[in-house]
């Protein structure tokens, strides 16, 4: 395995830990034993959850609503002031992301999908929380390449240190002869560094790209000063381990093969010519498993469990967790707690049943976990020490 050889800053340069043969995890693994209660329910296809300073929690809706949970669990009015959204498949309102500095400017970041069925994209705004209102709303971001259809938005968010912000964007969707970019599947653009299809931004607060960027640093690279990383289907779990800065990534494959990554600046994860997934008719999509100049996943689903929402947990509240990612999924309606050892390679894997879809994992200010299912009619669960 071979990763590009750019200097990056030292915050930044991660190495990647994958092997040339990585964990294929089975669907069913042992279960962890911990307490699962509810905080909230009656929320519509909820996508995202952020803790507020004073204790509140903020959700986003899909279907284009933002609403404040106490910490009593009662569900306020949704806010007032958010955009219209395009609630289009599996696009709609998603990510919410407080600005680092939020406790003195009320900021924060949030994607959504714009447009129509026939042509639409992934966009980030930013806005200011006033009481139970939304102000200040402005869209900072926007692929600048439409799509068809409403499949594979990505739109997670991490911030790093610096100030900047990661966030994701999905490869536009699987094989359609309506979606197409240069005559080709549009999800192969995910090869293409120009695109922002199938990779990782990382911008400034204001949506500019972060100045050492692979494309921003070195335009003779060819790459789109926006883009961070490129080879990704659709990540949905984006996460910062705030003792390593490792970053962590899930994406979703199409049957099978959805991947654990170590994202690094600059680096190819290979989608759509390397991967362990087939198509949903049974078709291969690519006979290779690895490459040169392509990272390796840390670990691979087959079956699927449709990964959605990753945290890393930090605390002494579950006894043996500490450093452990905890990852969402949606097919498989649990949480997936997966062990690391000191190398940042797969170590083991447990579940937590939730019985439903499981959009975002967080990890509280309390040490304690909560998950948003993602239903009509859904809930927020609290999961503690059994």
């Amino acid at each position: 395995m071979r990763l590009p050889t750019a200097l990056w800053p030292a915050a930044l340069l991660l190495p990647a830990a994958a092997a040339a043969n990585p964990p294929i995890v089975a669907f069913e693994v042992p279960e962890e034993r911990v307490r699962v209660e509810t905080v909230a329910r009656g929320l519509a296809h909820p996508w995202a959850l952020a803790f507020l300073p004073d204790g509140r929690m903020l959700v986003t809706e899909r279907p284009g609503r933002m609403r404040i949970i106490a910490a009593d669990g009662s569900v306020g009015a949704p806010l007032a002031g958010v955009p219209q959204v395009a609630a289009i498949g599996q696009g709609g309102l998603m990510d919410v992301a407080l600005h680092p500095d939020f406790a003195r400017n009320g900021l924060l970041y949030f994607t959504h999908a714009v447009g129509s069925q026939e042509a639409n994209a992934t966009a980030l705004s930013r806005a200011r929380l006033e009481g139970n209102r939304l102000t200040e709303v402005r869209e900072v971001a926007r692929n600048p390449i439409a799509k068809v259809g409403g499949q594979h938005f990505g739109a997670r968010l991490a911030w790093l240190p610096d100030g900047t912000l990661l966030m994701s964007v999905g490869d536009g969707g699987n094989p359609n002869p309506r979606n197409l970019v240069d005559g080709r599947n549009i999800r192969e653009q995910a090869q293409n560094p120009k695109s922002w299809f199938g990779s990782v931004l990382r911008l400034t607060a204001a949506g500019e790209p972060a100045r050492d960027n692979p494309g921003a640093a070195n335009s003779r690279r060819g790459w789109d000063p926006r883009v961070w990383t490129i080879g990704h289907r659709n990540i949905q779990g984006l996460a910062r381990d705030p003792k390593t800065g490792a970053i962590w990534a899930t994406e979703h494959g199409a049957k099978g093969g959805d991947e654990l990554n170590r994202l690094a600046a600059g680096a190819n994860y290979g989608w759509p010519l390397v991967t362990h997934s087939v198509e949903y008719w049974d078709a291969p999509i690519s006979s290779e498993r690895s490459r040169p100049g392509m990272v390796d996943p840390v670990s691979v689903w087959t079956p699927s469990i449709a990964a959605s929402g990753l945290a890393v947990y930090r605390g002494t509240a579950f006894r043996g967790w500490d450093g452990s990612l905890l990852a969402g999924g949606l097919m498989s309606e649990d949480v997936r707690r997966i062990r690391l050892d000191a190398s940042g390679r797969h170590a083991g894997e447990t579940r937590i049943r939730i019985g439903a879809r499981v959009r975002d994992v967080r990890v509280g200010p309390d040490g304690l976990v909560y998950v948003l299912t993602d239903e009509p009619d859904a809930r927020l669960l609290r999961i503690r020490p059994a």
